[in-house]
């Protein structure tokens, strides 16, 4: 029998909300995973929801209670990329920070996956001023942040001359692995191509 000395002894358990739901994580990346495998496999405009949750293995609910829709899916996922940036190179030089840097975003570039979605999307983004938005965070944001800090090491060194053009400077760096990977498109980088890039950068940035 249990007193009232007793029962106030009791800890009450504890109810989770009604319409609660623990989103595992382990779901939350299979379908991140998913969804870049559906727009190099399809492209944005014919991606859904249901092709989502098919490759991810799960319901189209998991995708639901995650994103609204697969617009607010890949923006999430394209400012995360952002989000990430690039690491900042510290070799020493000019022309070795441009060649780490030149080697790491070439690599991420030139990925199968990714060479398929930055032209879809940036196709997208002439129509989706949303895209457009995502996609200008994602591929500008990070890599300047990178190129200015790469730009004022160059100063401070004295290897090239303090006040230059910042944005002049983005996109002299920047410019040619773009072309490259968005708009030439060749499955392989000439032999040297990156070394070579990166001595005429840096000469280009000491004209500056």
């Amino acid at each position: 029998m249990t007193t009232n000395a007793d029962a106030s002894q009791v800890t009450p358990r504890r109810r989770a909300p009604a319409g609660a739901a623990v989103l595992r994580e382990d779901v939350t990346e299979a379908i991140r995973a998913a969804v870049f495998e559906e727009l190099a496999a399809v492209g944005y405009a014919r991606m859904s929801i249901e092709g989502i949750a098919r490759r991810a293995g799960v319901g189209k609910t998991a995708v639901y209670r995650r994103w609204r829709s697969k617009l607010h899916l890949v923006l999430d996922l394209v400012s995360a990329v952002a989000v990430q940036g690039l690491p900042a190179p510290d070799t020493g030089s000019l022309e070795g920070d441009l060649r780490l840097l030149y080697e790491v975003t070439s690599r991420a570039l030139r990925h199968p996956v990714a060479g398929q979605i930055i032209p879809d999307l940036q196709a997208e983004a002439a129509r989706n001023p949303d895209i457009a938005e995502a996609m200008q965070k994602a591929l500008r944001e990070g890599q300047q942040s990178v190129a200015s800090g790469i730009v004022a090491a160059a100063a401070e060194r004295g290897e090239i001359r303090e006040g230059i053009d910042t944005e002049l400077a983005l996109d002299v760096i920047s410019g040619p692995l773009y072309w490259r990977a968005v708009v030439v498109r060749e499955p392989k980088l000439p032999k040297g191509y990156l070394p070579s890039l990166a001595r005429a950068t840096a000469a280009a940035l000491k004209a500056l």
